[in-house]
């Protein structure tokens, strides 16, 4: 697989609001809410912690380690 070449500009916060979404549709986290203030609120489980992310980035980049963990562990269909 080839790297991807590094983005041209910061995420926005639709791009984040449209990952969170399908990371809590595909249950591959509980929730993800958006604050005022522009953090994110992000819990694993339903019994779990909150974690707090700072920008779209950082929902970015937990889709990403998600997306790059759900690949490293699914069999190979060859």
């Amino acid at each position: 697989m080839t790297p991807r070449p590094p983005r041209s500009s910061e995420p926005t916060v639709a791009e984040a609001a449209a990952w969170a979404d399908v990371l809590v549709r595909r249950q591959l986290v509980h929730a993800v809410v958006r604050t005022p203030t522009g953090q994110w609120l992000v819990q694993d489980r339903p019994d779990g912690p909150v974690h707090v992310l700072a920008s779209p980035a950082d929902v970015l980049a937990l889709a990403a380690t998600i997306q790059q963990r759900t690949r490293s562990t699914r069999p190979e269909s060859r």
